[in-house]
Parts: C-alpha cells; structure tokens; sequence
C-alpha cells in the first residue's frame, strides 16, 4: 500500500541556521503520527516543507505519491491544514470563513457540520476578531477538513484551549481518523502525544533524535520501571528470575522490584506463581514525558 507521507533527507537553512537538518520518515495511510518537540526544534518549518509552504534547500517529498513543490494544485485537493500562526480577516464571521473554503474545495464537507463538530454552532455570526484564542483554533481546524482531505496536518491545535474543550479535541481527532483520514500531529503536549498518537518523531535542533510508538519510546527511554508492594514473606529471592526484574529493594515488609519491560505484569505473575497476591501491588508509572526528557538531556549533553 503506498504510504500516505514518505520524507526523505530534508534540509532547509536560514542563513547560517540550520533549521532541519537531514530530516526522513513515513507516515503511513490511516496513522495518527506525531511530530514531537521543544519550539523551534524544527516541526513547523518541517510541515511547511512538507506542503510546499517552504522550498526545502534539499531532500524529497512525496504526499501519497504527489510532489508537493511540481503538483501543488494536486497536493490542495488532498491535503488540509491548520497551521501553527494562521489568521483570518478580523471581520469575517465564522460560518463566512467555512462557507468561503467549501466554495473553493470541490469535495467540501457540510460547512454545518462542522460548525457543530466542532463546538462553534453558538458562533456561528461572531466575527473572527472576536473569538476567543480556544475558538480560534477551532475554527482554523474546522476549516481545515473543509476540502475532506485524505491527509491533514493540525500544528499545535490545542495551543489555547481550556482542558475540557482539548479532550472535545482529541475525541474528534479519533473521529478524523476513524473516517479514512491520515493525521500528522505537531506537538509538544507529551499527554497529548501519548493519548493521540500510533507513533511519532521527537525532534530537536532540526533533526530526529527517536521515532517509534509511544509505550515503545517509554520503554526504551524513560528509565527503569518500579512495582511496589508489601509482605510480610521473608525470601523473596526467586522474584529475582522473573522475566524483566533486574534488582530487588526492600525495607522491613515494604518491596520495590526495578527493571524494564511491563514489569507490574511480570512481578504479578511471578507472585500469584508463589502464592502470594498483595492487595496493595502497584507500579510507579512511566511516562511520555520521561522519555522526552531522557532524550533531549543526553542529545543537549552530546551537543556540548
């Protein structure tokens, strides 16, 4: 099946900075795929690359199997957008904006329904100039599924919007997929990552310093995972040959079990084996964020 993005070597230079540097994945038909990292890391002059917004210095683009910089009118016809800073004449109320783009896309979604998909159908006459931050960005991404595309970059989409109104989001971002659209996501939310994403790019000073899934990230970079629990048995020593278990911890009845892998299922196996099932086992939860973190320290640390 011919993959929905495939970038291949991209740079791209202000001057004497380098903002992508050598920059190559896939994205495949169907994924959510996330673009992870600090600002000015890179992600959004990569996107704008990417959809023939900036002429890259070097490297190769194909969106489902279009040129973006030889086919740009192809590329319009197959790709939506919500860009990090876009905007919007200060009068132009919303259902205007949304009509406007359904009039120049030739496969338009009901304008309508995407007012009501995306919590705007009380504004439906508000003026762009006066829409809250939140509601900006959700107009903008409103507007960017006018033309029912087959792929759609949403760039920091959240950026602005109240807790409640990001969760509205991520269930709609679910929904875009659901109905047969590819989604490459800019972020550098790690919840909103993990939540959304089947895999992602961490980047950071232009290139990519680790792609996989997010648990798959977890696992690799976060540390050690750790399970707790109590007992009052005094020989534990078999736990040490459960799969995943590197070393054992303990004071008085209190046990911590550190190692990798999906440790909590491990240690639990290995307890029910033996007889034992503690009402209070529970693990310390890694995280996205850990990862990240663990990441961009040793590659900073590298750099200097």
């Amino acid at each position: 099946m011919e993959n929905a993005l495939i970038v291949d070597g991209l740079r791209k230079r202000y001057g004497h900075t380098t903002a992508v540097d050598g920059v190559s994945f896939e994205v495949a038909p169907g994924e959510i795929f996330g673009i992870l990292g600090e600002n000015g890391s890179g992600k959004t002059t990569t996107v704008e690359c990417v959809q023939a917004l900036r002429r890259a210095d070097s490297g190769s683009v194909r969106v489902f199997g279009v040129d973006p910089q030889a086919d740009r009118a192809r590329l319009r016809s197959i790709v939506g957008s919500q860009l990090q800073e876009s905007e919007l004449p200060d009068r132009l109320r919303v259902w205007e904006a949304l009509d406007l783009f359904s009039a120049i896309s030739p496969a338009s979604a009901d304008w309508r329904e995407l007012l009501a998909d995306w919590g705007l159908a009380d504004k439906r006459d508000t003026a762009f100039a006066s829409l809250s931050g939140g509601q900006r960005q959700r107009l903008l991404v409103a507007l960017a599924l006018v033309n029912r595309p087959r792929l759609v970059f949403l760039d920091e989409m959240t950026t602005g919007l109240d807790p409640s109104a990001r969760r509205v989001a991520w269930d709609l971002i679910d929904e875009i997929r659901a109905r047969g659209t590819t989604v490459v996501l800019v972020t550098h939310f790690m919840d909103e990552a993990e939540r959304l994403c089947d895999r992602l790019a961490v980047f950071q000073r232009g290139r990519i310093i680790a792609e996989g899934t997010p648990p798959g990230l977890v696992d690799a970079h976060a540390g050690e995972a750790a399970v707790f629990f109590t007992t009052d048995l005094a020989d534990l020593s078999w736990l040490a040959d459960a799969q995943g278990v590197e070393r054992i911890e303990r004071t008085g009845s209190h046990v911590s079990v550190r190692g990798t892998g999906p440790l909590l299922a491990y240690t639990a196996a290995a307890l029910v084996a033996h007889g034992i099932a503690p009402t209070d086992l529970r693990s310390e939860r890694r995280s996205l964020e850990d990862a990240f973190l663990a990441l961009t320290t040793a590659e900073a640390e590298v750099a200097t």
